[in-house]
């Protein structure tokens, strides 16, 4: 399967880094073709509601930003795996641009399955995360192959890479 990785973590060796990073290397040992993306290193802005890309832009943003690189891999992708820092209850900003850029689109084409990696210093603060995800991947008719949370304690352990692979062997 084509898989694409959106990591939203400013921390290049982070803690949400290193569960995008276990992912991709569980689903390349599985045959799978990944991407994965650093989006919080990208210049992506938030979608205008210009609504140009549904009337005179046929589907294309107006906006010609690094969302551009993005649009042909999500094109492309049958899994979606969002990797995201949890600061303040929900989905950070850096993922929040490019799942909402895609609304000129409405819903990438090939995406069948997606997953959510998610960390915080806290517990209990994904409840607003997961729900998007949920959303999300209801919206997309994609099927939810997994969820991984990683708080404090739970951070680069053998016990969240192992978690992290089980979804992987969900493809």
């Amino acid at each position: 399967m084509n898989i694409l990785i959106l990591q939203a973590s400013p921390r290049a060796i982070g803690n949400t880094a290193w569960m995008a990073e276990e992912y991709k290397n569980a689903a390349e040992a599985a045959g799978h073709k990944v991407t994965l993306v650093n989006v919080s290193h990208k210049k992506i802005a938030g979608c205008l509601a210009c609504e140009f890309c549904h009337n005179k832009g046929n589907g294309a943003c107006i906006q010609k930003d690094d969302m551009q690189e993005l649009y042909p891999l999500m094109a492309d992708a049958e899994v979606l795996v969002l990797a995201a820092p949890i600061y303040y209850f929900t989905l950070n900003a850096q993922i929040q641009a490019p799942i909402q850029r895609m609304y000129c689109v409405n819903a990438p084409a090939k995406v069948k399955k997606m997953a959510l990696l998610v960390s915080s210093h806290s517990p209990g603060v994904y409840t607003g995360a997961i729900a998007e995800y949920h959303d999300i991947c209801n919206y997309w008719h994609a099927e939810d192959s997994g969820i991984v949370t990683a708080k404090i304690d739970e951070q680069k352990t053998d016990d969240t890479k192992a978690k992290i692979q089980a979804i992987v062997s969900n493809l």
